[in-house]
């Protein structure tokens, strides 16, 4: 995790400095030091430590895999890295039973989702102080999709900001936004690690709507009407082709700073979309407690299911990831685990480090 610094380096005889040349090959661990005549040197070596964009060292420490993985089944061994297309350019994504997607930043664990297309680097909460896997260490704690629960019977609700009337509006937060806008503000921006995250990259939340449970119609998406979004055309439907690019620009949260998006965010939080759980190994109605993002507890996604109308009631649903591991749809009014999802900028460099649990990528 070191290099030699041949510059600062030097040898001294008494209290005067000599004019001797040091060379240390770092692969051989050969030194040699020249002229070396005199009882008594005394030489000093300088080393600083090794520091590499985090992009390039995750590619460094892993082979890119070539082709598209079968989405229709569960990831329950180290799939390692796959490439495919996001808004920005080629992403890189994690698959499967990983163990060296670990980064330390903030105070915090974090696993890394994917390199955006941008260079940035996606990933999610996974620990306060050290490495959680399972339980609620695993999350900042847990809430409703909706405001305090009370918001639920229009297809508004799906959103992670929406308007009443509105397919794609921005005018309200979500209680979810809320509850990662106060985390980030409190964690990430007072204490000073707000420079390390990216403005560029956004979140998708998709609220492409249709009438059709199997295929897109644009129809849909307001009041009461019965909708299906486009991850549940996606997702749910036997042939599974989850995406990373987001249909409609209203519907990619990004910052005021960045070049694409709604730029309607305050803070660049949010949470991880129902087609990255999908590209890692988690699949519709399937248990898997072996893919990097099985925590043995339920934690919501930011990507719209449907709206269902049943009886005198009707209900908002969005995508969250149960207690075994899969994807489902849940009622927006339930309180489930928060997971605040971060991009951390194309130029952060990482010192030492893996990606293990116990030697992770640090910030």
């Amino acid at each position: 995790g070191y290099t030699f610094n041949q510059e600062k380096s030097y040898c001294k005889i008494g209290d005067e400095k000599q004019d001797m040349t040091i060379t240390y090959d770092m692969n051989t661990k050969n030194l040699t030091i020249a002229p070396m005549t005199t009882k008594g040197t005394k030489c000093y070596l300088y080393f600083d430590e090794q520091k590499i964009l985090l992009a390039d060292a995750i590619k460094r420490d892993n082979q890119i895999n070539s082709g598209t993985p079968n989405f229709a089944s569960v990831a329950t061994t180290d799939e390692g890295v796959f490439k495919t297309q996001d808004d920005w350019g080629d992403s890189y994504y994690f698959r499967g039973a990983v163990n060296n997607n670990w980064v330390s930043f903030a105070g915090y664990y974090w696993r890394i989702i994917r390199i955006n297309g941008d260079g940035s680097i996606r990933m999610i909460y996974s620990g306060n102080g050290s490495p959680a896997t399972t339980g609620t260490g695993t999350q900042i704690g847990t809430n409703t999709f909706s405001i305090n629960g009370s918001t639920y019977n229009n297809n508004a609700y799906v959103g992670y900001m929406y308007t009443v009337g509105q397919v794609h509006g921005l005018g309200t937060n979500s209680g979810i936004k809320n509850t990662l806008d106060s985390w980030y503000q409190t964690n990430i921006a007072k204490k000073g690690y707000g420079d390390k995250v990216s403005t560029e990259a956004g979140f998708c939340g998709d609220r492409e709507p249709s009438t059709n449970s199997s295929t897109s119609n644009g129809q849909g998406g307001t009041g009461t009407t019965v909708t299906y979004y486009g991850g549940y055309i996606r997702l749910v439907n036997s042939t599974k082709s989850p995406t990373l690019k987001c249909k409609n620009n209203e519907d990619m949260y990004t910052v005021s700073g960045s070049s694409r998006g709604n730029k309607a965010l305050t803070n660049p939080v949010g949470l991880i979309t129902a087609d990255e759980v999908s590209m890692a190994g988690g699949v519709y109605g399937q248990t898997n407690q072996s893919y990097y993002l099985y925590t043995n507890s339920a934690y919501w996604t930011m990507s719209p299911y449907y709206f269902d109308v049943g009886g005198s009631n009707s209900w908002a649903y969005v995508f969250r990831v149960n207690s075994s591991g899969q994807l489902g749809g849940y009622w927006v009014s339930n309180a489930y685990g928060v997971r605040p999802v971060i991009n951390l900028s194309t130029d952060v460099t990482a010192k030492l480090g893996n990606g293990t649990s116990s030697t992770p990528y640090e910030i």
